[in-house]
């Protein structure tokens, strides 16, 4: 049933956004590197891997630069117009067509590459591997800025993606393998929907009020 509707509103986005396919584009052509589309190596459903499509936000050999997978707020690979795609998220748009393919749904945990995949402890890495991934989620609404969490961090980027985000982002991938449902499908995709109109908003903490709380120190929740 959930693959059913993972087409349906896939089809209607790229339909509704589809005058979206034409200027990007060119921007892209005429500013940073001129490319496109960047596909990424991700980990997906039962551990298989497969190329996550984006809009093109960074240089091209960002993997192989300080940083790694991980970026931070103010990250200098980060294109001009790189920034306003990732700031409204129109930078994840080609996802859908992910979604088309089976590669992810609307709502999972949101895929990572190998490396970052590898911070998470080996129970919650066999929970994820069960789901399919999304192109949002829960632990993609409470990160919706995570960059923001890395930048205000007083550990390196690595560091605190490692010791602070990882273990209670796969908490979060936990809570929703516990409460995966038709029901939380579509709650999400409405927070989600909140989330891009109200950036500030602490509507999931409401609405999912069973969720754990984070640290502290990640700066995420607020009663």
């Amino acid at each position: 049933m959930i693959r059913f509707f993972d087409l349906i509103f896939a089809s209607i986005a790229i339909v509704l956004l589809s005058p979206l396919l034409i200027p990007i584009p060119i921007l892209l052509l005429l500013t940073g590197e001129h490319k496109i589309f960047y596909k990424q190596t991700r980990v997906g459903r039962k551990g298989h891997l497969f190329s996550l499509l984006k809009f093109a936000t960074m240089l091209e050999n960002s993997p192989n630069l300080p940083g790694g997978d991980i970026t931070s707020g103010n990250d200098p690979r980060v294109l001009p117009f790189g920034r306003f795609l990732r700031k409204t998220k129109i930078n994840e748009m080609p996802q859908l067509f992910n979604v088309l393919l089976g590669d992810i749904s609307i709502v999972g945990p949101r895929p990572l590459t190998p490396k970052n995949f590898s911070f998470y402890s080996d129970d919650i890495q066999d929970i994820i591997k069960k789901l399919r991934p999304g192109l949002t989620g829960i632990g993609s609404i409470v990160f919706r800025d995570e960059e923001a969490v890395l930048a205000k961090s007083l550990k390196q980027p690595v560091e605190c993606y490692k010791e602070d985000i990882s273990p209670y982002k796969g908490e979060l991938e936990k809570w929703f393998y516990n409460n995966n449902s038709l029901i939380t499908y579509f709650m999400i995709i409405f927070v989600t929907a909140h989330a891009v109109l109200f950036p500030k908003s602490r509507v999931v903490w409401k609405i999912f009020i069973d969720l754990p709380r984070p640290n502290n120190n990640l700066g995420l929740y607020k009663s």
